[in-house]
Protein backbone atom coordinates (compact mmCIF):
# COMPACT_ATOMS: atom_id res chain seq x y z
CA UNK A 1 0.00 0.00 0.00
CA UNK A 2 1.43 3.38 -0.77
CA UNK A 3 1.91 5.45 2.31
CA UNK A 4 -0.18 8.60 3.06
CA UNK A 5 0.54 11.99 4.02
CA UNK A 6 -1.81 15.33 4.41
CA UNK A 7 0.07 18.59 3.22
CA UNK A 8 -1.39 21.19 4.51
CA UNK A 9 -0.67 24.62 3.29
CA UNK A 10 -0.71 27.88 4.90
CA UNK A 11 -3.68 30.88 4.83
CA UNK A 12 -0.90 32.82 2.45
CA UNK A 13 0.80 30.43 0.63
CA UNK A 14 -0.88 31.65 -2.42
CA UNK A 15 -0.98 35.66 -1.76
CA UNK A 16 2.89 36.54 -0.67
CA UNK A 17 3.37 39.50 1.99
CA UNK A 18 3.21 42.51 -0.33
CA UNK A 19 1.58 41.15 -3.22
CA UNK A 20 -1.76 42.63 -4.19
CA UNK A 21 -3.13 38.75 -4.48
CA UNK A 22 -4.41 39.17 -8.16
CA UNK A 23 -5.37 35.79 -9.95
CA UNK A 24 -2.41 36.21 -11.85
CA UNK A 25 0.01 36.23 -8.78
CA UNK A 26 -2.27 33.39 -6.70
CA UNK A 27 -1.41 30.96 -9.93
CA UNK A 28 2.02 31.87 -9.89
CA UNK A 29 2.59 30.67 -6.25
CA UNK A 30 0.09 27.55 -6.78
CA UNK A 31 2.65 26.83 -9.77
CA UNK A 32 5.73 26.75 -7.09
CA UNK A 33 4.09 24.99 -4.53
CA UNK A 34 2.85 22.25 -6.91
CA UNK A 35 6.69 21.70 -7.90
CA UNK A 36 7.44 20.29 -4.35
CA UNK A 37 4.41 18.27 -4.38
CA UNK A 38 4.78 16.39 -7.29
CA UNK A 39 8.27 15.42 -6.12
CA UNK A 40 6.41 14.04 -3.22
CA UNK A 41 4.00 12.20 -5.04
CA UNK A 42 6.94 10.91 -7.45
CA UNK A 43 8.96 9.58 -4.33
CA UNK A 44 5.60 6.99 -3.35
CA UNK A 45 3.03 9.10 -1.72
CA UNK A 46 -0.60 9.12 -1.88
CA UNK A 47 -1.22 12.45 -1.03
CA UNK A 48 -4.16 15.13 0.30
CA UNK A 49 -3.78 18.77 0.23
CA UNK A 50 -5.52 21.02 2.38
CA UNK A 51 -5.31 24.95 2.71
CA UNK A 52 -6.05 27.88 4.38
CA UNK A 53 -8.01 30.72 2.61
CA UNK A 54 -7.53 33.58 5.10
CA UNK A 55 -7.23 36.84 2.15
CA UNK A 56 -9.37 34.71 -0.22
CA UNK A 57 -12.33 34.45 1.88
CA UNK A 58 -12.09 37.79 3.38
CA UNK A 59 -11.99 39.05 -0.14
CA UNK A 60 -15.09 37.81 -0.81
CA UNK A 61 -16.79 39.13 2.33
CA UNK A 62 -15.49 42.12 1.32
CA UNK A 63 -17.12 41.78 -2.11
CA UNK A 64 -21.01 40.84 -0.08
CA UNK A 65 -20.24 43.90 1.71
CA UNK A 66 -19.64 46.31 -1.22
CA UNK A 67 -22.74 45.00 -3.49
CA UNK A 68 -25.04 44.24 -0.69
CA UNK A 69 -27.71 47.04 -1.73
CA UNK A 70 -27.32 45.35 -5.31
CA UNK A 71 -27.70 41.53 -5.09
CA UNK A 72 -27.84 39.66 -1.14
CA UNK A 73 -25.17 38.62 0.60
CA UNK A 74 -23.76 34.92 1.53
CA UNK A 75 -23.86 33.43 4.78
CA UNK A 76 -20.25 32.81 5.71
CA UNK A 77 -20.73 29.32 5.15
CA UNK A 78 -20.84 29.48 1.73
CA UNK A 79 -17.88 32.11 1.50
CA UNK A 80 -16.25 29.40 2.81
CA UNK A 81 -17.00 26.85 0.07
CA UNK A 82 -16.57 29.70 -2.75
CA UNK A 83 -12.95 30.18 -1.55
CA UNK A 84 -12.72 26.33 -1.58
CA UNK A 85 -14.01 26.04 -5.20
CA UNK A 86 -11.58 29.03 -6.33
CA UNK A 87 -8.32 27.90 -4.29
CA UNK A 88 -9.34 24.14 -5.40
CA UNK A 89 -9.25 24.96 -8.96
CA UNK A 90 -6.40 26.41 -8.87
CA UNK A 91 -4.33 23.91 -7.19
CA UNK A 92 -5.69 21.34 -9.45
CA UNK A 93 -4.77 23.12 -12.30
CA UNK A 94 -1.59 23.62 -11.49
CA UNK A 95 -0.72 20.15 -10.03
CA UNK A 96 -2.71 18.21 -13.12
CA UNK A 97 -0.51 19.82 -15.25
CA UNK A 98 2.56 19.61 -13.40
CA UNK A 99 2.17 15.95 -13.09
CA UNK A 100 1.64 15.70 -16.86
CA UNK A 101 5.17 17.60 -17.23
CA UNK A 102 6.57 14.54 -15.49
CA UNK A 103 4.72 11.72 -17.41
CA UNK A 104 2.57 10.71 -14.01
CA UNK A 105 -0.88 9.86 -15.06
CA UNK A 106 -3.22 10.71 -11.72
CA UNK A 107 -6.33 12.52 -11.22
CA UNK A 108 -6.62 15.56 -8.96
CA UNK A 109 -9.89 16.55 -7.58
CA UNK A 110 -11.24 19.40 -5.79
CA UNK A 111 -14.13 18.44 -2.81
CA UNK A 112 -16.05 20.42 -1.33
CA UNK A 113 -15.94 19.51 2.55
CA UNK A 114 -17.74 19.50 5.54
CA UNK A 115 -16.48 19.34 9.31
CA UNK A 116 -18.96 17.96 11.81
CA UNK A 117 -18.84 19.61 15.00
CA UNK A 118 -20.33 19.41 18.44
CA UNK A 119 -23.48 21.65 18.75
CA UNK A 120 -22.49 22.18 22.73
CA UNK A 121 -19.28 23.56 21.74
CA UNK A 122 -18.48 26.28 24.13
CA UNK A 123 -16.80 28.41 21.38
CA UNK A 124 -20.16 28.36 20.03
CA UNK A 125 -21.52 30.96 22.20
CA UNK A 126 -18.16 32.96 22.71
CA UNK A 127 -16.95 33.82 19.29
CA UNK A 128 -12.91 34.70 18.88
CA UNK A 129 -11.64 33.99 15.49
CA UNK A 130 -11.87 37.44 13.46
CA UNK A 131 -12.47 37.05 10.02
CA UNK A 132 -13.08 39.81 7.31
CA UNK A 133 -11.38 43.02 6.48
CA UNK A 134 -10.88 46.10 8.93
CA UNK A 135 -13.95 48.45 9.29
CA UNK A 136 -13.62 52.02 10.39
CA UNK A 137 -15.53 52.99 13.45
CA UNK A 138 -18.40 54.66 11.71
CA UNK A 139 -18.83 51.07 10.64
CA UNK A 140 -19.69 49.94 13.87
CA UNK A 141 -23.49 50.97 14.57
CA UNK A 142 -23.97 49.36 11.04
CA UNK A 143 -22.30 45.65 11.77
CA UNK A 144 -23.85 45.58 15.42
CA UNK A 145 -27.42 46.27 13.85
CA UNK A 146 -27.20 43.52 11.17
CA UNK A 147 -26.15 41.00 13.90
CA UNK A 148 -22.35 40.52 14.37
CA UNK A 149 -20.29 40.46 17.03
CA UNK A 150 -17.22 42.74 15.99
CA UNK A 151 -13.81 43.10 18.12
CA UNK A 152 -11.41 46.27 17.72
CA UNK A 153 -8.06 45.41 16.85
CA UNK A 154 -5.01 47.83 16.24
CA UNK A 155 -6.22 48.13 12.90
CA UNK A 156 -9.75 48.87 13.26
CA UNK A 157 -13.02 46.42 13.59
CA UNK A 158 -13.41 43.30 12.59
CA UNK A 159 -16.05 41.07 12.56
CA UNK A 160 -15.45 37.74 15.15
CA UNK A 161 -17.06 34.62 14.98
CA UNK A 162 -17.05 31.19 16.49
CA UNK A 163 -14.28 28.17 15.92
CA UNK A 164 -15.59 24.85 16.78
CA UNK A 165 -13.62 22.42 17.40
CA UNK A 166 -13.73 20.31 14.49
CA UNK A 167 -14.70 16.33 15.58
CA UNK A 168 -14.61 14.46 12.12
CA UNK A 169 -15.23 15.48 8.18
CA UNK A 170 -18.41 14.20 6.93
CA UNK A 171 -16.59 13.00 3.21
CA UNK A 172 -13.66 11.13 4.98
CA UNK A 173 -14.45 7.65 3.48
CA UNK A 174 -14.87 9.28 0.30
CA UNK A 175 -11.58 10.97 0.29
CA UNK A 176 -9.71 7.48 1.74
CA UNK A 177 -11.50 5.59 -0.93
CA UNK A 178 -10.25 8.01 -3.18
CA UNK A 179 -6.56 7.65 -2.14
CA UNK A 180 -7.05 3.70 -2.82
CA UNK A 181 -7.11 4.55 -5.99
CA UNK A 182 -4.61 6.95 -6.54
CA UNK A 183 -6.77 10.14 -6.74
CA UNK A 184 -5.05 13.12 -5.53
CA UNK A 185 -7.54 15.06 -3.46
CA UNK A 186 -7.67 18.90 -2.25
CA UNK A 187 -10.00 19.02 0.61
CA UNK A 188 -10.61 20.91 4.20
CA UNK A 189 -10.10 23.80 2.22
CA UNK A 190 -10.22 26.98 4.68
CA UNK A 191 -10.63 24.23 7.23
CA UNK A 192 -13.87 23.55 5.69
CA UNK A 193 -17.53 24.21 6.16
CA UNK A 194 -18.86 23.37 9.97
CA UNK A 195 -21.85 21.32 10.15
CA UNK A 196 -24.03 19.94 13.10
CA UNK A 197 -26.45 16.88 12.94
CA UNK A 198 -29.84 17.58 13.72
CA UNK A 199 -32.36 15.20 14.37
CA UNK A 200 -35.02 14.60 12.00
CA UNK A 201 -33.41 17.15 9.78
CA UNK A 202 -29.68 15.86 8.93
CA UNK A 203 -26.32 18.07 8.71
CA UNK A 204 -26.98 22.05 8.87
CA UNK A 205 -24.35 24.38 8.67
CA UNK A 206 -23.33 26.86 11.23
CA UNK A 207 -21.95 30.56 10.89
CA UNK A 208 -18.57 29.62 12.28
CA UNK A 209 -15.43 28.63 10.52
CA UNK A 210 -13.03 25.54 11.44
CA UNK A 211 -8.95 26.26 12.27
CA UNK A 212 -7.03 24.75 8.91
CA UNK A 213 -4.56 22.88 11.17
CA UNK A 214 -7.01 21.01 13.38
CA UNK A 215 -9.35 19.99 10.62
CA UNK A 216 -6.34 18.55 8.39
CA UNK A 217 -5.21 16.80 11.39
CA UNK A 218 -9.05 15.15 12.06
CA UNK A 219 -8.97 14.31 8.27
CA UNK A 220 -5.14 12.37 8.38
CA UNK A 221 -7.12 10.57 11.39
CA UNK A 222 -9.54 9.35 8.98
CA UNK A 223 -7.59 8.37 5.85
CA UNK A 224 -4.95 6.38 8.50
CA UNK A 225 -1.84 8.91 7.50
CA UNK A 226 1.36 8.36 8.52
CA UNK A 227 2.63 11.96 7.77
CA UNK A 228 1.09 15.50 8.63
CA UNK A 229 3.29 17.97 6.56
CA UNK A 230 2.36 21.55 7.96
CA UNK A 231 3.39 24.01 5.89
CA UNK A 232 2.90 28.14 7.01
CA UNK A 233 5.20 31.31 7.04
CA UNK A 234 8.09 30.13 9.24
CA UNK A 235 11.14 27.47 8.64
CA UNK A 236 10.95 26.20 12.08
CA UNK A 237 9.31 25.72 15.57
CA UNK A 238 10.69 28.31 18.52
CA UNK A 239 10.51 28.55 21.74
CA UNK A 240 10.02 32.08 23.21
CA UNK A 241 9.30 33.40 19.90
CA UNK A 242 10.42 36.51 19.50
CA UNK A 243 12.49 36.82 22.40
CA UNK A 244 16.23 37.35 23.25
CA UNK A 245 16.37 33.56 24.42
CA UNK A 246 14.14 32.24 21.41
CA UNK A 247 15.17 28.78 20.56
CA UNK A 248 14.60 26.71 17.28
CA UNK A 249 13.45 22.70 17.56
CA UNK A 250 14.28 20.80 14.99
CA UNK A 251 13.81 17.45 16.23
CA UNK A 252 11.53 16.85 19.08
CA UNK A 253 9.41 13.93 20.62
CA UNK A 254 6.09 14.39 21.28
CA UNK A 255 5.80 14.09 25.88
CA UNK A 256 8.74 17.27 25.23
CA UNK A 257 6.32 19.26 22.31
CA UNK A 258 3.50 18.62 24.86
CA UNK A 259 5.33 19.72 27.86
CA UNK A 260 6.27 23.11 25.94
CA UNK A 261 2.36 23.45 24.23
CA UNK A 262 1.41 23.23 28.31
CA UNK A 263 4.10 25.70 29.05
CA UNK A 264 1.82 28.28 27.07
CA UNK A 265 5.08 28.43 24.01
CA UNK A 266 2.55 28.10 21.18
CA UNK A 267 0.22 31.12 21.14
CA UNK A 268 -3.39 30.63 20.23
CA UNK A 269 -3.52 32.49 17.25
CA UNK A 270 -0.48 31.40 15.17
CA UNK A 271 1.62 28.07 16.36
CA UNK A 272 -0.83 27.28 18.89
CA UNK A 273 -3.23 25.23 16.76
CA UNK A 274 -0.41 23.69 14.78
CA UNK A 275 1.08 22.11 17.67
CA UNK A 276 -2.41 20.99 18.69
CA UNK A 277 -2.85 18.95 15.38
CA UNK A 278 0.71 18.01 15.89
CA UNK A 279 0.13 16.27 19.17
CA UNK A 280 -3.50 14.38 18.05
CA UNK A 281 -1.82 13.41 15.63
CA UNK A 282 0.55 11.23 16.99
CA UNK A 283 -1.63 10.14 19.95
CA UNK A 284 -3.83 8.83 17.33
CA UNK A 285 -1.66 7.10 16.00
CA UNK A 286 -0.04 8.65 13.26
CA UNK A 287 3.80 8.31 12.42
CA UNK A 288 5.66 11.89 12.44
CA UNK A 289 4.88 15.76 12.01
CA UNK A 290 6.88 18.34 10.02
CA UNK A 291 6.31 22.08 10.49
CA UNK A 292 8.37 24.77 8.13
CA UNK A 293 7.93 27.09 6.05
CA UNK A 294 6.24 26.81 2.45
CA UNK A 295 8.75 27.63 0.52
CA UNK A 296 11.07 24.53 2.18
CA UNK A 297 8.39 21.93 1.26
CA UNK A 298 10.31 18.94 -0.32
CA UNK A 299 13.40 20.02 1.90
CA UNK A 300 11.37 19.52 5.18
CA UNK A 301 10.14 16.34 3.93
CA UNK A 302 13.39 14.97 3.13
CA UNK A 303 14.43 15.88 6.36
CA UNK A 304 16.98 18.98 5.58
CA UNK A 305 15.09 21.17 7.44
CA UNK A 306 11.80 22.02 9.56
CA UNK A 307 10.90 21.17 13.01
CA UNK A 308 10.34 17.24 12.86
CA UNK A 309 8.25 15.97 15.68
CA UNK A 310 7.82 12.01 16.58
CA UNK A 311 6.52 9.45 19.39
Amino acid sequence: MRKKAVIALGGNALIKKNQEGTIYEQFANTRKICKFIVKIIKDGWGVVITHGNGPQVGSILLQNDLAKDVTPPMPLGICVAESEGLIGYMIQQCLDNALKKVDINRFVITLITQVLVDEDDLSLMNPTKPIGPYYDDKYVKELLEEGYKIKKFENGWRIIVPSPDPKSIVEGEIIKKMLDENIVVIASGGGGMPVIEKEGWGLDGLEAVIDKDLASERLAEQINAELLLILTNVEKVFLNFGKPDQKKLDNVKLNDIKKYYQKGHFPEGSMGPKVLAAIRFLESGGKKVIISHVDKGYEAFKGGTGTHIIK
